[in-house]
């Protein structure tokens, strides 16, 4: 082992180092839908800013991390590895330049065209009164945000090949800055309220933006513009983000089919959706996120020096360490989904009926949650591979599975049935990604994944045990009744139920306990720093 110790560890650290920032980002981001929630609940406006919202973070996937980040860092590092430092710097110049005079594009087309994406996305809506020209002003306002967010993006593939993970975790800390400080400050100086959220949203791009300058700058990459469009790589990199888009954003296009078909069922629907996935995306985005995003790096380099075997150990290192983590948290927020909606959103114009609404759609889609989480790193295994055509494949069977399903279930589950049908349609997508890795070359050894799967699910069973009793007795309706008693307690019993989930793993020897605690040891740095 060098004095940088192993590829494992460099990833757990990475991983804490993006989990630690995502934590913190998920906690404003919880306090933005909790004003959010208080000032428009599930009311007219709400649905508008939603789904107005939900298109530039659809096309965020077509054209930012979804199928830039991953179609550009294998090859930027495969130039870092093969090549030099010098030739890599160019190639990302060059893609900086063309993407940006796409992006530019994209964002005016976006703007005339929003009338027909909102009809399309929200048909529902129909085509004329408030609600549809309120949605359609809000998306007008919030298009150039794909343009803001696919640089920082950019920026945080580079970053990120180079091994620097805080300021491009720490970016969406400033989204969130951005539309508090509309909701809060900008909202009173419109006539809708809500438009004053929607021009948060651009404050807080371009906040994100600022921020990753400083640290490509420090790294030694100019923003001189380089017009090289003719670029072997250039074109090697767009080739692989065509396929890239489909298949890496099919969990935002189903949750786009979500939203369409939610436009149709009672009113407050979309907004349900909404706050349930908002709960969910916490440990989805702190932990499974979090760990994709920093193996992405290594597992590319080791593809790149032919190190298959050390690529075979950093993948199956990395799904038993999301399944470890995802499947307590799936246990808890099954059992918790009610106190943990009404602690963080039941006040103002969220109101009883609104907490069962979402309690619903969290159910469902806390049922999906390992698999939205072991996609997510399977996805990274080939992208790594520079192969963004296999996922494109997997994502049509997903897609089809979740339309499907969808139609099925919404009728007798309503908006429930569309998260449920969205975990169903993941699930098949994992599995269908392990399979065909499998059959590659064996570049993926099931047998300890299994094992500590199996024994983070009877770890999670015990804590499940002692959950059930302690929120029968602690968490029933009205007990305690004070908002800030309920959350003390609700966090004490989370912390009383993971305290149960990591004796039992140690009683059951596994030894992602270990991994966990190296992803800890960039907070521990931070604190010392601080």
């Amino acid at each position: 082992m060098n004095s940088d110790g192993t590829e494992q560890e460099k990833v757990n650290r990475a991983a804490g180092t993006v989990g630690l920032y995502t934590f913190l980002s998920r906690i404003l981001g919880l306090v933005r839908d909790i004003v959010l929630a208080y000032f428009f609940g599930s009311k007219m406006a709400a649905d508008a800013f939603f789904v107005a919202f939900r298109i530039p973070n659809l096309l965020r996937r077509f054209f930012a991390e979804g199928s830039l980040t991953i179609a550009f860092i294998p090859v930027f590092t495969e130039f870092l590895t093969r090549k030099s430092k010098e030739d890599a710097f160019e190639l990302a110049r060059a893609v900086l330049t063309l993407l940006s005079l796409m992006l530019v594009a994209v964002t005016m087309l976006g703007i005339l065209l929003s009338p027909w994406i909102v009809r399309i996305q929200a048909y529902g809506f129909g085509a004329s009164g408030a609600k549809y020209e309120l949605t359609v002003l809000l998306t007008r306002i919030t298009f150039p945000y794909i343009f803001l967010v696919s640089l920082v993006a950019f920026f945080m593939g580079v970053l990120n090949s180079l091994r620097h993970f805080a300021a491009p975790a720490a970016a969406p800390i400033l989204l969130n800055v951005g539309i508090i400080a509309g909701a809060l400050w900008i909202s009173p100086w419109f006539s809708e309220p809500v438009v004053g959220v929607a021009v948060g949203v651009l404050v807080g791009g371009i906040l994100q933006v600022l921020l990753q300058i400083p640290w490509v700058l420090k790294k030694g990459f100019s923003l001189r513009p380089l017009w090289r469009p003719q670029h072997p790589a250039v074109k090697r990199i767009g080739l692989l983000m065509v396929p890239a888009v489909f298949g890496s954003a099919v969990y935002q296009m189903n949750q786009f089919v979500g939203t369409l078909l939610a436009s149709f069922l009672p009113q407050g629907s979309i907004s349900w959706l909404y706050y349930a996935d908002r709960i969910v995306e916490f440990p989805l985005g702190v932990f499974a996120i979090a760990v994709s995003t920093a193996a992405l790096p290594s597992l590319s380099s080791q593809v790149a020096g032919k190190d298959l075997s050390d690529f075979r150990e950093t993948l199956g290192h990395a799904l038993r360490l999301v399944f470890f983590i995802t499947t307590p948290a799936t246990v808890g927020m099954i059992l918790l989904r009610v106190p943990i909606l009404e602690v963080f959103f039941q006040r103002g114009a969220f109101d009883r009926m609104t907490t069962l609404m979402t309690a619903e759609a969290l159910l469902c889609y806390s049922l999906g949650l390992w698999a939205f989480s072991g996609s997510r790193v399977m996805l990274s295994a080939f992208y790594a591979f520079q192969d963004t055509k296999t996922p494109v494949k997997v994502a049509t069977i997903t897609m089809i599975a979740n339309i499907l399903l969808s139609l099925l279930l919404m009728g007798p589950l309503r908006h429930g049935g569309l998260a449920l049908a969205l975990s169903l349609s993941s699930t098949l997508q994992l599995l269908l990604l392990i399979f065909i890795l499998r059959r590659r070359d064996r570049l993926l050894d099931l047998a300890p994944i299994v094992s500590s799967a199996l024994k983070s699910l009877a770890a999670s069973a015990v804590m499940g045990l002692v959950l059930y009793e302690l929120h029968r007795r602690w968490l029933g309706p009205g007990e305690p009744a004070l908002l800030w008693s309920r959350a003390l307690t609700l966090a004490g019993v989370i912390a009383a139920g993971a305290a149960v989930y990591f004796l039992t793993a140690r009683i059951f020897r596994c030894p992602e306990i270990s991994s966990v605690l190296d992803m800890f040891k960039p907070l521990v740095k931070a604190r010392r720093v601080s």
